[in-house]
């Protein structure tokens, strides 16, 4: 089968900021679809443990009051999200992330932050992590693509409807429709296996990071940008990440 015609699970979050090392889940949502199979949808909302900032709040309209009366405590909610998503990844599911390092690595992070097993650890010698991140294919196979790529930018330009975009569901979901219209349209990228596609996307996403930060070194902006990917290893240091 087609990686892009079979079973994907997106995942998405909405954090407190965006520092990996240091910010915290609010909300997430994981949304399986495809190969003729109803879509299944799971979501949680968290108690980060600490006040969500109101520039993080005005992005997602998640309030401090909403998430002390209905969330769940952040060590059950992430042990919840980890456990599920290394569930799909053992039945063979690719996970589709729009800019999975972020995304991953806060999971990580969180996991780590109250002593449980990270993602990583619960699928080892299981099944590999495979990844589809749309933004780094859209980067790959359009270089040239003027102007920023967020979620809303790219979803506007291949005609993916995002009718509320920040909430975390919704990004899954336009994420998934993403990932398949980019296979749908790409024929070198529909002819890659999930292997070969992951780890084409490990080196898409270096090269991409080294020439961002080539770019920014001729305009006097010396900034080392993080190209690691899906999964920023822990024991780096998080620099600047993608824009």
């Amino acid at each position: 089968v087609i990686w892009h015609m079979g079973r994907l699970a997106a995942f998405d979050i909405e954090t407190t900021g965006t520092e990996t090392e240091a910010d915290r889940i609010v909300t997430a949502a994981v949304t399986i679809v495809g190969a003729g199979v109803d879509r299944v949808s799971m979501t949680w909302l968290v108690d980060p443990g600490v006040p969500i900032p109101a520039e993080a709040t005005k992005v997602h309209r998640i309030t401090d009051e909403r998430v002390r009366k209905e969330g769940l405590p952040s060590e059950q909610a992430v042990a919840e999200i980890t456990e599920y998503l290394a569930d799909i990844v053992c039945e063979g599911i690719p996970l589709v992330a729009f800019n999975a390092r972020f995304d991953l690595t806060i999971l990580d992070r969180e996991a780590r932050r109250h002593g449980q097993e990270t993602l990583s650890q619960m699928i080892e010698g299981n099944l590999p992590l495979r990844v589809i991140d749309p933004y780094v294919l859209d980067r790959h196979f359009n270089r040239f693509r003027k102007g920023r790529r967020t979620l809303s930018v790219l979803c506007d330009a291949y005609g993916i409807p995002l009718d509320d975009a920040h909430a975390a569901d919704a990004d899954a979901l336009a994420a998934v429709r993403l990932a398949w219209k980019l296979g749908d349209t790409q024929a070198e990228l529909a002819g890659y296996d999930l292997d070969e596609l992951h780890r084409a996307q490990v080196g898409w996403a270096k090269s991409q990071a080294e020439s961002l930060e080539k770019y920014f070194a001729e305009q006097g902006r010396p900034e080392r940008i993080e190209g690691e990917w899906p999964l920023v290893s822990h024991e780096q240091q998080d620099p600047v990440s993608l824009p």
